[in-house]
């Protein structure tokens, strides 16, 4: 067994092209894009660099064959919580299921994050957001969402022996969009649909700027300073919005108003990887083609919960059960998606976590962020509670 550094042409298709040897008996994984990989390692794509640095290593057997990669990362803006001094990262972890092997992963992610200062590595994370390829899947191995972590089970195993523990779970909800809604959610809804003065209001295309200018109201409101979270320009909204507009549906993104002043938002989108699943990781030319056939003629049947969020002087006051409710109408009568799922929220929120659950108590699938101290002596904490 031996260790390189992913720096030819011929290392990044290696890196690439492992996991359809480590997944290629499990069904239920749909292989990500190449470019949504390589964008992650592309100083032009990807803005982490200008705060950090990262690399990349393949694991090789005796014949000179992948079984195993890895990723490292530093970021200047990586927020972590807690006392441990600075926290690299790792991510993009494969490996056959042999432990001597994950060894040699991760010492030499640790090694290299030693060097450049760190005290503690996290992993699976991601070089950037944490909308992307965060966390190792613990619990659910159902199929992923778009840029969603999928493993085997036995990773777990893996990490666990090597000394990473839990800092924080990250919960997913999911439910058939056209159950019933829980009777308090509905009861609430009502107490707010009788007063005028509010409204909830579907997306609309032709008024995309107008939507990400509320958007931008309600996001900088509700996030901006909370858990580390930057303020956005309404520019970057704009751009958001821009670039999600071709799969965006319409019926399914919603926002609520109170005298005309937007004061909450209800954003999902269809799950890419149902179409991107005929792809084989591909997006040339060619394969933007065919995603445009597929989607034109196989109906998506998931959805997905991305951002859900309520202005802080409206919190707590039955505007979130209020759009919620008023959504329902539309998934109930309108559509034909059978499966929706919300994007994790970590267990160190129990507020968003309490109101997922009063949409619904189906928790799909676990993923968990691990952190390894390199002080094998110093107290382990999890990420505390927000």
């Amino acid at each position: 067994m031996r260790i390189v550094e992913v720096q030819t042409s011929q290392h990044c298709r290696q890196f690439l092209d492992l996991p359809v040897i480590i997944y290629k008996d499990l069904s239920e994984w749909i292989r990500p894009l190449d470019k949504d990989i390589e964008e992650v390692f592309s100083p032009a794509k990807n803005k982490a660099f200008r705060q950090g640095a990262a690399t990349r290593w393949l694991l090789l057997n005796g014949d000179g064959m992948p079984v195993g990669r890895i990723a490292a990362f530093i970021n200047k803006k990586y927020r972590n919580k807690g006392d441990n001094g600075p926290v690299g990262g790792i991510g993009f972890f494969e490996c056959i299921n042999d432990f001597e092997s994950a060894r040699l992963l991760f010492d030499t992610a640790a090694d290299w994050l030693k060097n450049k200062g760190m005290e503690a590595m996290d992993g699976p994370i991601n070089f950037g957001e944490r909308d992307k390829w965060w966390g190792l899947v613990t619990d659910g191995f159902q199929s992923p969402l778009y840029c969603m972590n999928y493993n085997p089970p036995y990773y777990k195993a893996l990490m666990e022996q090597y000394g990473f523990m839990p800092f924080f779970n990250q919960v997913c909800f999911g439910m058939h969009p056209k159950e019933m809604l829980p009777k308090k959610l509905i009861e609430r809804h009502q107490v707010l649909e009788n007063d005028p003065a509010f409204r909830a209001s579907q997306f609309r295309k032709d008024q995309l700027e107008k939507f990400a200018a509320d958007f931008h109201i309600v996001y900088n409101k509700a996030w901006a300073g909370h858990a580390g979270n930057k303020e956005m320009s309404l520019e970057q909204c704009r751009k958001i919005f821009r670039s999600m507009k071709p799969v965006m549906d319409e019926k399914i993104i919603w926002f609520a108003y109170y005298n005309e002043e937007p004061i909450a938002i209800f954003i999902n989108l269809p799950d890419l990887n149902q179409w991107f699943r005929y792809m084989n990781g591909k997006f040339g030319w060619f394969h933007k083609l065919l995603f445009l056939l597929i989607k034109a003629t196989r109906p998506n049947k998931r959805c997905v919960g991305i951002v859900f969020g309520v202005t802080p002087e409206w919190q707590n006051k039955g505007v979130d059960s209020f759009l919620i409710v008023e959504a329902s109408k539309i998934f109930r009568s309108q559509l034909s998606y059978e499966e929706y799922e919300m994007q994790w929220i970590g267990d160190f929120n129990p507020k968003m976590i309490a109101v997922a659950e009063k949409l619904t108590p189906i928790r799909t699938r676990t993923l968990t962020t691990y952190r390894y101290l390199f002080d094998r002596e110093k107290p382990f904490q999890r990420h505390p509670v927000l």
